[in-house]
């Protein structure tokens, strides 16, 4: 799978531009707050239907537009073009197409072009609190599984409403409060079935994560050290839905008095063990950014399984906050992949073991494309 052309208008910083990648080494530099980050979030947004930034749609959009659109034609498989067109509008929720035909669930789209995007960030995946390893799940779910993508919005909807009824129950009293606590169980009911899907899934997808990673670190960290994975979540078990139902009347009281949901997968975690340790608390920086290195290569090989092509690689900025060695180790998995690449100055020794096939320079909200010979020549 690459992208062929990637058009964007009115799109933060962009008026109006054209880029066409090669399939094979693509190099973005410039500046710092040039916009570079902002092609490749409009790329992994054409995957997700999100920025992978978290920014909101209305932040996207130009400062002095109502409407921003993005245009992307890649190649599938056997040479199949294929066209996703997204248009984001400040007063109402945006629209997507794909081949000009409107899609109107989120579930119809996703999964149709996918990517991995890799940021100075995501260095942190390992360090940071749970929400952000959560992310990483749902970004890789929502592309390789359209059923993830209902169960978990199903899931949240609930919880919202369940949190809301805990908050009323509160401060209610007499009737009132006896209606609520059985609305409260009626909800409790399909958080059980939409928040068993949403497990079963992350449990399926951290254990092929976790058989990846594992080879991926032991060869980088120089066959020094094994990496485990484990999912961590506090209702799973052999009998995961009379386990959950016991949990959540468990815990009833105190989520009423704190008025929100103490369980569930909404706080679900990620472990990162080596030599009995977890990583998150007592490893040194190389063994974290060793760790998020092959997390999201791992993510690429799955994807790669799952859907039977190749992603796209998005690296934003990332060779700046790595050393030669993971430069090189990062460099040796890129074979067979398009990739697409930030940076604010490259070194010659990197750019001759990339040997990008296509350079573009971003200046003065424009992209300029370049042979490699005019900028390394």
């Amino acid at each position: 799978m690459y992208i062929e052309n990637l058009r964007l208008k009115n799109y933060r910083n962009y008026k109006e531009i054209s880029i066409y990648f090669d399939p094979s080494i693509n190099i973005i530099y410039g500046n710092n707050a040039e916009g570079k980050t902002n092609l490749l979030e409009s790329i992994f947004l054409c995957a997700t239907s999100r920025s992978h930034r978290g920014s909101k749609e209305k932040d996207i959009i130009n400062f002095n537009e109502e409407e921003a659109h993005i245009k992307m034609i890649f190649n599938e498989k056997e040479e199949k073009k294929q066209v996703i067109d997204i248009q984001l509008n400040k007063e109402s929720k945006k629209g997507i197409a794909l081949n000009g035909i409107k899609k109107e669930k989120l579930s119809d789209f996703l999964g149709t072009f996918y990517a991995v995007i890799f940021s100075p960030e995501d260095l942190n995946i390992i360090k940071e609190g749970p929400a952000t390893r959560r992310k990483f799940i749902d970004m890789e779910l929502y592309q390789i599984d359209r059923q993830y993508v209902i169960s978990i919005s199903n899931y949240n909807k609930v919880l919202n409403q369940r949190n809301a009824v805990l908050k009323d129950i509160y401060s209610a009293s007499g009737n009132n409060k006896n209606d609520l606590i059985t609305l409260l169980d009626s909800y409790d009911d399909q958080l059980i079935r939409y928040g068993t899907e949403v497990i079963l899934k992350r449990k399926e997808n951290i254990e092929d994560i976790a058989k990846k990673i594992k080879d991926i670190y032991y060869k980088i960290s120089g066959e020094k050290e094994e990496l485990i994975l484990n999912y961590e979540n506090d209702v799973f078990s052999s009998e995961i839905e009379k386990t959950y139902k016991e949990k959540l009347k468990e815990t009833k009281e105190q989520d009423i008095k704190q008025g929100y949901t103490t369980i569930g997968p909404h706080r679900d975690d990620i472990s990162f063990i080596i030599d009995n340790l977890d990583l998150r608390q007592f490893g040194s920086q190389g063994q974290k950014k060793t760790a998020a290195i092959s997390l999201k290569l791992a993510e690429l090989l799955i994807m790669k399984e799952k859907k039977g092509n190749t992603p796209v690689l998005l690296l934003d900025d990332v060779f700046s906050e790595l050393d030669e060695k993971r430069q090189k180790e990062l460099i040796e998995n890129l074979d067979g992949i398009q990739t697409i690449i930030t940076c604010t100055g490259m070194k010659r020794n990197i750019y001759d073991l990339l040997k990008p096939n296509k350079i573009f320079k971003v200046s003065n909200n424009e992209v300029i494309s370049q042979t490699p010979n005019e900028r390394y020549g």
